[in-house]
């Protein structure tokens, strides 16, 4: 009996420590390729999410559900729409080139709701650490409505959870200077919008997705099949094409691709 108490003891104490640290990642430190990881699982959003794991939803455009071990839930370029789910985001992130991305008026319920812009030109700094997630932002330029440009404008949010850095590039207008390459770091899971033309022409995304060599790359922000055929054809000679399914996927540090791959999700608003 009294064995089983303190291994009952032990048990409930490891779970604690899992909900309150964050497995260190290795976002700035360039860590090499892991050699004979599994396919990421295909997953439905509301399933538990195993320890040391990140669940990816693809929402809707530039919408991703991320979902953390501990239950912590963020979503991108929030519009105050993710489905006819009851869920309150905890972390929200927004960018604002255009209404698709924002919203003005985000639940007062959301305990962080991170705009990816700040004072016209001045940009905004985010650095918000939840234990086992932190959420931090590069900030670039965007073209505004009427012609011109905004500096700092728009963000990269970046999140470390689970010892991954997952980025999302926003409503990304310009390819990064060295400085912006050096502050995003090595990321190992990465959201990037593929129209062709309302933010990055496909020639400039690809150089960039190239020179960040993310294991995974989440092809987001594409109008129709053809946009993204031929985004994969552009990227074909350096990255694996995995057709996933479906929305969602789990993600491990352990079971990265060995080669970079394309992980095509297909949106799907949250339901009951």
């Amino acid at each position: 009996m009294l064995i089983r108490l303190l291994t009952a003891l032990t048990l409930m104490t490891g779970t604690a420590q899992a909900q309150a640290a964050r497995t260190p990642s290795h976002c700035i430190a360039l860590a090499g390729d892991i050699e004979g990881a599994a396919f990421v699982q295909a997953a439905s959003y509301d399933v538990d999410v195993p320890s040391e794991t990140v669940l990816i939803h693809y929402i809707d455009h530039a919408s991703f559900l991320i979902r953390s071990h501990g239950g912590l839930n963020i979503v991108t370029d929030f519009t105050g729409y993710i489905g006819n789910v009851p869920m309150i985001p905890d972390v929200v992130t927004m960018n604002h080139a255009h209404d698709t991305h924002w919203t003005a008026f985000p639940d007062p319920a959301i305990s962080h709701a991170l705009n990816g812009w700040g004072p016209f030109g001045q940009g905004i700094d985010h650095h918000v650490d939840l234990g086992e997630v932190l959420v931090r932002n590069v900030s670039t330029d965007i073209r505004s409505q009427y012609g011109g440009s905004e500096a700092k404008g728009n963000s990269i949010f970046v999140f470390e959870m689970a010892g991954l850095c997952i980025g999302h590039l926003g409503h990304l207008h310009h390819e990064p200077d060295a400085g912006q390459y050096a502050a995003i770091g090595r990321l190992d899971v990465v959201m990037a919008p593929i129209d062709g033309g309302m933010t990055l022409d496909l020639p400039t995304m690809t150089r960039v997705l190239k020179r960040l060599k993310s294991s995974v790359v989440l092809p987001m922000h594409w109008f129709s099949d053809y946009t993204l055929d031929e985004f994969l054809i552009g990227m074909a000679d350096e990255f694996a094409v995995v057709e996933v399914g479906g929305p969602a996927l789990q993600v491990s540090r352990d079971r990265l691709p060995a080669r970079p791959t394309i992980m095509v999700l297909r949106p799907e608003w949250l339901q009951r």
